[in-house]
């Protein structure tokens, strides 16, 4: 791939995908207004910000809830309301104050802006900021668009690596955010909960990390094997959910020959599927849940207690993206086969839909704001 930089023309309208209370889903222009990127050099952005050309967003399960259910916990769609999070695309302009980064550079988009005062903030762990803007959740508007405003700061480069790529960054920052805290070492035996993409790129990071024996869980077969061909010598279990967690525990463990996981990484947030990884793990263990769920669950408290198992949670990440790019860049894990399909930002409903129905055995839907260059 060519790494000469180009600067590239505004010759389409910008457009967003949109989603509202009444759960419509729909593609319409939005801002920035076209015609006053086509006449800006930057100067009129704000200090620190610069504009992008989106060129790939994959569709993530949140977008897809956010659509079909209006809410995840208290965020809530309210109004009309642009989807996405996970993006790439290219530097169009710059405002004067920044310095490391030029029109035609590719960069990924970190998409959470934070105040820079708050505690989480001060102490690193800025995913926790009190004043987080989160875009795509609520009332922030998303990433799904040709064309964007972003604080440089949150804008990180690529190089040559693909639009895709650089999009499916965001899903690995969730997983390597994980990954460090629920500290996976060379040769845990690791149970992941769940073979979506989130799941799958868990597999891949745990497969890097030298995890064995690997154990994946999922109540669809079409995954479990997507997830063998990802990483052949991990383990599969398909969950029986006629079942009781204790049983399913049992199964599970056939499957890593009685070496029970030191660790459970639990990517679905199904209230069954945390109960099944606490039944599976040894004494001292540790279930680490990275999914999100319903606003309340029962669990087995005692199992937890007599057991000595760590529960532990996570809300988004922090600090991840250059170890992100550095770990695609030099091949270590390798994302690309998560893309099953690829869709035009005008057919964006259509992609929706694939990614919202298991029968398509769709894994990532990719978005495409422009051509991949």
């Amino acid at each position: 791939m060519s790494t000469t930089t180009t600067v590239e023309t505004i010759t389409k309208p910008n457009i967003g995908v949109f989603t509202n209370p009444e759960h419509k889903l729909w593609v319409e222009e939005t801002t920035p207004n076209t015609d006053s990127l086509k006449q800006s050099k930057g100067d009129d952005l704000p200090e620190g910000w610069v504009t992008v050309a989106i060129k790939s967003t994959g569709i993530c399960g949140s977008d897809v809830h956010f659509w079909r259910h209006g809410a995840i916990g208290p965020m809530i769609v309210t109004n009309n309301h642009i989807l996405g999070h996970e993006s790439a695309g290219v530097v169009l302009a710059t405002h004067p104050s920044v310095t490391h980064l030029q029109p035609g550079d590719r960069v990924a988009i970190e998409p959470g802006l934070i105040c820079n005062n708050c505690e989480p903030c001060l102490t690193g762990r800025y995913n926790g900021c009190e004043k987080m803007q989160f875009l795509s959740t609520p009332p922030i508007d998303g990433l799904l668009r040709r064309y964007v405003n972003h604080p440089a700061i949150w804008c990180h480069k690529i190089d040559d690596m693909s639009y895709e790529n650089g999009a499916l960054l965001e899903p690995l920052s969730v997983a390597l955010a994980g990954m460090e805290r629920a500290s996976v070492a060379l040769g845990d035996c690791v149970l992941i909960c769940g073979a979506g993409p989130i799941g799958l790129i868990t597999l891949l990071c745990c497969q890097a990390a030298g995890a064995c024996p690997i154990i994946i869980t999922d109540v669809d077969e079409g995954r479990l094997k997507y997830a063998n061909k990802l990483c052949p010598r991990a383990k599969t279990y398909k969950v029986d959910t006629s079942l009781s967690s204790p049983d399913n525990a049992a199964e599970i463990l056939k499957q890593s020959n009685g070496v029970k996981p030191a660790i459970a990484l639990e990517c679905t947030g199904v209230e069954s599927s945390v109960s099944n990884a606490i039944y599976s793990v040894k004494f001292g263990g540790k279930v680490f849940v990275i999914g999100v769920g319903k606003p309340d669950m029962t669990l087995p408290f005692m199992r937890l207690s007599t057991q000595e198992i760590d529960l532990q949670f996570q809300y988004r990440y922090c600090n991840t993206w250059p170890r992100a790019i550095r770990l695609v860049r030099d091949g270590v894990v390798d994302l690309r086969e998560l893309v099953t399909h690829r869709f035009g930002i005008e057919d964006a409903v259509k992609a929706f839909e694939t990614a919202g129905d298991v029968r398509s055995g769709a894994i990532k839907v990719m978005i495409k704001g422009g051509e991949e260059e």
